[in-house]
C-alpha cells in the first residue's frame, strides 16, 4: 500500500471516530434538561441589562485599571532587575519571583483579609479595592518579566549607534530602547491583557457589593438566586465578546511582526 494511500485511511478513520464520538453525545445528550438548565429564556432575560451595565463595565474597569498599574509597576522593576545596582537587582528578582510564582486568588486573599488585619489598613475602594491591587502587583511580576526580555531583544548596536550620538544613558533608554522594546513585546502585553480580564473573576473571594461586582460574581449570585446556570452561559459569552477581538489582535499583531522581521 502507498504511502499517499495509507495516510488517506488513516485521516478517514480519525474523521470516522470524531464524527461518532459527536453522534453519541448528541444522542446521549438531554437536550430538555440542557435548555432548561443553561438556555432558560426568561432567566437570561432577568440578568438583563445589569450584566452588562454593571457586570461587564466593572470588568472592563477593573481590567484596565489592574493593566495600567501593573504596566507602571512592571516597567518600573524591569529596569531595576537591568540596573547596575545589585541591591535594585536583588530586591526586583526577589519581587518578581515571589509574586509570579504565588496564586494569584492567595494573592487577592491576603490583601482582601490578612494584610489589612495584620497592620489595621483599610484598602481604598473596599474590597474591590484590595483585589485590584493584588491583580496590579501580580501582573507586574510577569510584565516586568516580558519589558526585560523587550529590552535584551533591543540590537546592542542601537545602544551603542545612540551612545555615539552623546547620548547619556537614561535618554538612550526612554528614546532609543524603550520604544523599540514596546513595539516587539506588543503581542505578549496583549496576552497578558486577555489573562488579566479572566483573572478579575477572581476578585469574588474578595466580597463584592452589588455595583461593585465583575461577570463572575454576578453570574455566581445569579446562579444563586435562580437555581440555574443560564447567567453562567451569558458570562461566558460576555468574557468571549471582550476577549476574542484581543487574541485576533495578537494575532495580527505577531503576523505583522514576522512580516516586519
Amino acid at each position: 500500500m502507498k504511502r499517499s494511500t495509507r495516510r488517506r485511511l488513516i485521516q478517514g478513520a480519525l474523521y470516522a471516530v470524531f464524527a461518532a464520538l459527536v453522534l453519541a453525545i448528541i444522542v446521549a445528550a438531554d437536550w430538555q434538561a440542557i435548555r432548561t438548565n443553561f438556555f432558560d429564556i426568561e432567566v437570561a432575560a432577568a440578568a438583563f441589562p445589569e450584566i452588562i451595565t454593571i457586570a461587564a463595565k466593572n470588568t472592563i474597569l477593573y481590567t484596565a485599571i489592574a493593566f495600567a498599574g501593573g504596566l507602571l509597576l512592571g516597567l518600573i522593576f524591569a529596569l531595576m532587575k537591568l540596573s547596575p545596582v545589585l541591591p535594585y537587582r536583588w530586591l526586583a528578582t526577589a519581587y518578581i519571583e515571589l509574586f509570579r510564582g504565588l496564586p494569584a486568588l492567595l494573592v487577592i486573599f491576603a490583601f482582601a483579609f490578612a494584610v489589612p488585619i495584620a497592620f489595621q489598613w483599610r484598602p481604598p475602594g473596599g474590597s474591590a479595592g484590595a483585589g485590584l491591587i493584588a491583580l496590579i502587583i501580580v501582573s507586574s511580576a510577569y510584565i516586568a518579566e516580558t519589558i526585560r526580555a523587550g529590552i535584551e531583544a533591543v540590537p546592542k548596536g542601537q545602544v551603542e549607534a545612540a551612545r555615539s550620538l552623546g547620548m547619556n544613558p537614561a535618554w538612550t533608554m526612554v528614546s532609543v530602547v524603550l520604544p523599540q522594546a514596546f513595539r516587539i513585546i506588543t503581542p505578549p502585553l496583549t496576552n497578558e491583557l486577555v489573562i488579566l480580564i479572566k483573572d478579575t473573576s477572581l476578585l469574588f473571594i474578595a466580597g463584592m457589593a452589588l455595583g461593585d461586582r465583575e461577570l463572575t460574581t454576578f453570574a455566581r449570585d445569579s446562579l444563586t438566586s435562580q437555581a440555574n446556570a443560564t447567567p453562567l452561559v451569558l458570562a461566558a459569552l460576555m468574557y468571549l465578546v471582550i476577549t476574542l477581538p484581543l487574541t485576533q489582535l495578537v494575532a495580527k499583531l505577531e503576523r505583522h511582526n514576522k512580516r516586519g522581521r
